[in-house]
């Protein structure tokens, strides 16, 4: 099963998590990005986050497909946040449902990374003295 959203409201840890939970999986791994307060010794003010939604959807829904296949997840839950996040809002979920714990761990990672890199999610860092958009990987 996977569920992969984008969402303009706050994202829901509890309902992801239990979304994921399987009776089959021994290792369930859950991601949480939140929105830190500095950056490279910066203080950072908000982020906004921007996509092109369909495409987004469609990125996420490959990598989904493919922790399901080379991990043998049971579950793949991948929610993001776009618009205004403040200060300690959560901006992304992933949970990873397998059969075992390692293969949850690595699928998790690689599912994150990959989202960094792939997907047109486009984020502004909003400092006290200006603005500046990120690159689209870590």
């Amino acid at each position: 099963m996977t569920d992969i959203q984008i969402f303009d409201t706050p994202l829901d840890t509890g309902k992801c998590v239990d979304l994921a939970i399987n009776p089959a999986s021994g290792g369930n791994t859950a991601f949480i990005g939140t929105v830190r307060d500095q950056t490279k010794g910066k203080k950072v003010v908000k982020l906004e986050f921007e996509s092109y939604i369909p495409m987004a959807i469609s990125e996420m829904q490959k990598i989904a497909d493919t922790v399901v296949e080379r991990w043998k997840a049971y579950s793949v839950i991948i929610h993001h946040r776009v618009g205004t996040l403040a200060i300690g809002e959560v901006a992304v979920i992933i949970v990873v449902a397998t059969p075992h714990r390692a293969a949850a761990f690595e699928a998790c990672q690689y599912a994150i990374d990959t989202l960094k890199e792939t997907v047109p999610i486009w984020k502004k860092e909003f400092f006290e003295d200006g603005e500046v958009w990120v690159a689209a990987h870590p």
